[in-house]
């Protein structure tokens, strides 16, 4: 089955879409749609952690910094910025022209989890993943639309590796030695964006491996290779150029060692499925997730092992004296039995089914990464986010219920074909009657369960993001009021200030620079100062202002260390914040 076919109108060839594709088309053209407009509306909500992005694309498009790593970091790459930085050259800074690479990362993304879902599964199927993909409510909005680092772009990555895999392996992709270098290449750009995806990049880049395993000695390997140095070319030298115990392993191993106690694994398993899965696969609230809603994440190691036995036996009845030489009309493996319309490369008929596997393995071992985390147990919401790459193996966790659900249908068959599709136990007919009328029954008990399992999951995730539609008035409102700050305190003519790691990086960028901030933490004394210029220009400043948050400890602190002048250096009070400005500076750790 092919993707389009070609028909000729008034003597001009133009492709017609199969009904699959045009279905996952329109599902696609919403998804975006959806995504553009809340990122024209700066939805979700905009912070300082997003800011710091958008003030090295900031830095970047005027030639003052080239940073590899965000600022004050030395283990997240700046590739979002990068690619951010000629909107706000054009531009200038803004919350949409920082957002909108990011969104069209998002859109290559579900391209490519269609394509790649087409291939190594069904049709239809990939029209649903691309539904749910589609869907989305705060939490995964914000991994998906908020140029906060990394996970945006290492997701597509790692699909268009698979796909490449699967291109080689059934002879689509011809130019093989351009190919494994772009392969390498995306590797490189993703280990150096995120370090998250290391699970998914070992098992892709096995994958990629195996498919050229009578190449790599050769151009492909090569190329491969030196395509994976180039994209990870700044994080390799930088990390050279390190000081001792400031390269990107040491930092994320300090960062892990200061998580704090360990809890029991039984407490840290239960946030990581009960809590972290729904919230990354879009099934729950920011706020997290009601008992109702946990129960997707209870059933993932399930599904995961169903998974991997569905393509464990593809992959055996594909290499096995039964498989049928690629073209043939016999059995076919999961690679290529929903969508070929090629000859296939030797190890076609088992990629499909290795490429499902490495997408189980991905899976479960980012799950396993998570969970020795202290954080999976003592504050799951805020951490959920470090899942966001599961949807990468939303195809093979949901296609098990795919399979199981296709019983429903007349004579069995799985809906790509119209027969039982690869992949899964082989028939055997039934001794006699009772057995038939027994194996029928449980095939069709089966069918039902997993019908109403998808048809549960849609539904939840329909519910999330609907809940999260209605609630849009205090996000944006929250917006409103940074804003409103922001108005306020280039009115009072300050130009330097000082606040908190929440308002500072945000407030230079909404303000395009016109206002820099120093951080302070609650007792008032230097805190987490991402971008070091900004804290000695404020430093050298005769009368900074102070925008802190109402009532906070460091507004406490100011107002104990004015005494009787802080009502006089309030200068305003305006969305839950208090602008002052004293007439001396304030700077009690000098």
């Amino acid at each position: 089955m092919v993707v389009s076919t070609g028909v000729r109108l008034n003597r001009r060839w133009r492709p017609a879409l199969d009904r699959p594709a045009l279905a996952a088309l329109l599902l696609g053209l919403a998804g975006f749609g959806y995504r553009l407009v809340l990122t024209l509306l700066t939805v979700p909500s905009s912070n300082s952690d997003e800011a710091t992005f958008g003030l090295a694309a900031l830095h970047v498009a005027t030639g003052r910094e080239h940073p590899v790593f965000l600022y004050g970091q030395r283990y997240m790459g700046t590739a979002e910025s990068y690619l951010a930085a000629p909107l706000l050259a054009v531009a200038g800074p803004s919350w949409p022209a920082l957002r909108l690479p990011v969104l069209a990362l998002w859109a290559l993304f579900v391209w490519a989890m269609y394509r790649l879902t087409r291939r190594i599964c069904a049709p239809w199927f990939a029209v649903l993943v691309v539904g749910l993909l589609a869907l989305g409510p705060e939490r995964v909005l914000r991994d998906q639309l908020t140029a906060v680092g990394g996970r945006p772009e290492v997701k597509p990555a790692v699909a268009l590796m698979l796909l490449v895999a699967v291109g080689l392996a059934d002879g689509r992709i011809r130019a093989r030695r351009l190919a494994a270098g772009a392969a390498g290449l995306l590797a490189g750009l993703a280990l150096w964006s995120d370090w998250l995806i290391v699970p998914y990049l070992a098992v892709a880049g096995a994958l990629l491996a195996w498919v050229l395993r009578r190449e790599l000695l050769g151009w492909s390997g090569a190329l491969l290779l030196a395509g994976f140095a180039a994209g990870a070319a700044p994080l390799i030298v930088d990390n050279l150029r390190a000081p001792a115990g400031q390269d990107s392993l040491s930092v994320l191993r300090r960062i892990s060692g200061a998580a704090g106690a360990v809890p029991p694994l039984l407490d840290r398993v239960r946030g990581g499925l009960t809590q972290g899965v729904p919230l990354a696969t879009g099934l729950c609230p920011a706020d997290g997730c009601a008992r109702w809603q946990q129960w997707f994440g209870l059933l993932y190691p399930v599904l995961l092992a169903a998974a991997a036995a569905l393509a464990l036996v593809a992959y055996r009845r594909a290499a096995g004296p039964r498989a049928t030489a690629p073209g043939g009309e016999g059995d076919r493996p999961a690679a290529s039995a929903g969508d070929r319309d090629g000859t296939a490369a030797p190890g076609g008929d088992r990629v499909g089914a290795a490429a499902q596997l490495a997408l189980v393995a991905g899976a479960a071992l980012t799950l396993a990464a998570y969970v020795r985390s202290p954080l999976a147990a003592t504050d799951p919401l805020h951490n959920a986010r470090y899942l966001s790459v599961l949807q990468l193996s939303l195809p093979v966790v949901l296609w098990p219920l795919w399979r199981a659900a296709a019983r429903l249908r007349p004579g069995g068959a799985d809906p790509a074909h119209g027969r039982d599709r690869p992949g899964g136990p082989a028939r055997r007919r039934p001794r006699g009657a009772a057995g038939a009328v027994g194996g029928s029954a449980g095939r069709l008990g089966g069918g039902l369960v997993a019908a109403v399992a998808l048809a549960a999951l849609t539904a939840t995730a329909v519910v999330a993001t609907g809940g999260f539609l209605v609630g849009l008035g205090p996000v944006r409102a929250e917006e409103r009021r940074a804003r409103e700050l922001a108005d306020t305190v280039r009115r009072a003519g300050l130009r330097t200030v000082y606040g908190e790691y929440w308002t500072c990086n945000r407030l230079i960028f909404t303000t395009g620079e016109e206002v820099i901030c120093g951080v302070l933490d609650g007792a008032l004394t230097p805190g987490q100062n991402r971008y070091r210029p900004y804290w000695r220009q404020v430093g050298r400043a005769e009368r900074p202002g102070y925008v802190l948050t109402a009532d906070s400890p460091a507004d406490r602190r100011l107002r104990e260390l004015l005494g009787a002048r802080a009502g006089a250096a309030l200068v305003a009070e305006v969305g839950g914040y208090r602008v002052y400005h004293p007439e001396a500076a304030v700077r009690p750790w000098r």
